[in-house]
């Protein structure tokens, strides 16, 4: 909105607070630039006195060019909490960054897609590999080791054998059926095709073995230091359309594994789009790792060209952060060129780096990952009951939980009647950090559905010297003894972390949850406010026999 160079303060004034009550507007930024005939303090105490309006939520940010002559006016501005800046580009940065804030706000309070399909990797398998290698003092996996751990997080590949000497190339040609592409086998090379060690579209064996020679006078001359353990040759894949992109994984010294996703090919470095991403990831954290690169675009399709399998491309990189989680030997990954259009994705060539672990998979991760092996089975009544550390996925359960609560389990467990939780707080409850707190739900399987039976969760102080619990259960469950498994999960996991003591706060006439606290050995004391008790429980003293 342009008020004009003459404009006075009181101009200021009614133009932001025109913006200020249009609901379409969530932010202002007001620039002044100095003239001659109005006073630039002025104008900003009208912008003071509209942003202190009671009812007036809106972000205000301002900028007053003019150099140090503008410090009175700019002091106002910072006593009335108003963010200014000296130039427009200062103001315009800051405002972003507000931006993203909000925006990785909203994101993280998203509700997970469902993965569109279970794994299983062979983890075993791709361990294997990985000791073999470091017995014998590699740091660099060969192409077929590499495509056999992706194959292994069943991550599709290429076809693809090795082969010693050129005749053994037309062995494997034959093999294989034409057409097919052959590449040189060497630790010492890493970009195979800037020696010329590729070639492509091989229509028959005996042209195979006779590029094999070619290529191996040809990347000797060029890297004669190198040693050539041999060749691989590969099905030549036919996927027209299919758009080159690159997925890797890199170790850094202070967020450990980080994960990249770009496009690919062998101009990659020239094209430079990349995102990077820390894991673990989930199909919205995926998703929005693809939606930040320039040619996410065409692989959500244009003109005659269909958009790429997305769901099958998200699922990959869930892969991709799942391996380098589960393997901590794993210090670098590059699949490039991974083929990807309408009808999936295929691996054609990988790299994998590794190195002797110093610290377990998740203690190298700046976000600690699900903590599946805290998975418990349980017989509750005689059927079997499911205790699990709580995922973003469950928020569509736990909701329905409470909304199957009674009011006086809603008191108990809230203290006052709540008619409905808001998603921002439903998100908070089942999007946590495992580092700092934990929640375990039953959960059960019905009509082909999860349901979430209860639930107890614990935060810890930063010192992890006390935490602080609570827990509900189904009020159709109550006196079956889910509580008492749950809280019992709680108490273990606790000790087993060294937290010292677990703390809750009970209303007093919750006489059940009182007798629980009791078995345990939680000793009870009431609190100033009226009603309330506080629970105690010295994690460190002898357990009770329950």
């Amino acid at each position: 909105m342009d008020i004009i160079g003459d404009a006075t303060g009181e101009r200021y004034a009614n133009a932001l607070r025109v913006l200020m009550e249009d609901e379409g507007v969530d932010d202002v930024l007001v620039l002044h630039s100095p003239t001659a005939i109005v006073s630039s303090l002025g104008a900003a105490q009208g912008i003071v006195g509209v942003a202190q309006e009671k009812g007036k939520r809106r972000c205000v940010l301002a900028s007053w060019l003019g150099g140090d002559t503008m410090n009175p006016a700019r002091r106002q501005l910072t006593e009335a909490g108003i963010p200014n800046y000296s130039t427009p580009d200062g103001a315009v940065r800051a405002w972003l960054h507000i931006l993203n804030y909000r925006r990785n706000q909203e994101l993280l309070m998203e509700t997970p897609h469902s993965v569109p399909e279970a794994f299983r990797p062979a983890t075993e398998t791709a361990r294997l590999i990985i000791q073999s290698a470091l017995a014998n003092d590699r740091t660099m996996l060969t192409e077929p080791e590499a495509k056999t751990i992706l194959s292994a997080y069943d991550i599709p590949i290429v076809e693809t054998q090795i082969a010693k000497s050129p005749q053994d190339v037309r062995l494997a040609a034959d093999s294989i059926g034409p057409p097919v592409a052959l590449k040189i086998l060497s630790e010492d090379i890493s970009h195979k095709s800037d020696v010329g060690g590729v070639v492509l579209d091989i229509g028959s064996p005996g042209d195979a073995q006779a590029a094999a020679h070619a290529m191996l006078e040809r990347v000797s001359s060029l890297r004669p230091e190198a040693v050539i353990t041999g060749f691989t040759v590969q099905k030549m894949a036919r996927r027209p359309g299919a758009h080159e992109l690159i997925v890797g994984a890199t170790t850094d010294p202070v967020f450990g594994p980080i994960l990249l996703f770009g496009e690919g090919g062998t101009g990659v470095e020239v094209i430079d789009d990349k995102a990077i991403a820390l894991p673990p990831l989930n199909m919205n954290l995926a998703r929005d790792l693809i939606s930040r690169t320039r040619i996410a675009r065409r692989l959500a399709g244009y003109r005659d060209r269909p958009a790429v399998d997305t769901d099958t491309l998200c699922l990959t990189l869930l892969k991709v952060s799942q391996l380098v989680i589960d393997l901590p030997e794993i210090v670098e990954i590059d699949i490039n060129p991974l083929l990807a259009d309408e009808k999936g994705i295929l691996a054609l060539d990988a790299r994998i780096g590794v190195a002797r672990a110093t610290t377990p998979g998740s203690e190298r991760l700046a976000i600690r990952p699900y903590p599946k092996e805290l998975e418990e089975w349980i017989q509750l009544d005689g059927e079997r009951i499911l205790l699990r550390p709580i995922r973003p996925e469950d928020e569509p359960e736990h909701k329905h939980l409470f909304d199957q609560l009674d009011a006086q389990d809603i008191r108990f467990r809230f203290f006052g009647q709540i008619r409905q939780l808001p998603h921002s707080q439903i998100a908070r409850f089942t999007q946590i950090d495992y580092d700092r707190e934990m929640a375990f739900i039953a959960t059960q399987m019905a009509d082909g559905q999860s349901q979430t039976l209860g639930v107890v969760r614990a935060v810890a102080d930063p010192d992890n010297t006390r935490a602080e619990f609570a827990i509900v259960v189904s009020s159709k469950l109550k006196g079956k003894g889910l509580g008492r498994a749950l809280l019992a999960k709680m108490i273990r996991y606790c000790r087993e972390r060294g937290t010292r003591e677990l703390i809750g706060e009970v209303l007093a006439e919750n006489s059940r949850m009182l007798g629980l606290a009791k078995r345990f050995g939680f000793a009870a004391n009431r609190l100033p406010q009226g009603g309330v008790v506080g629970l105690t429980l010295d994690l460190s003293a002898a357990r009770p026999q329950l």
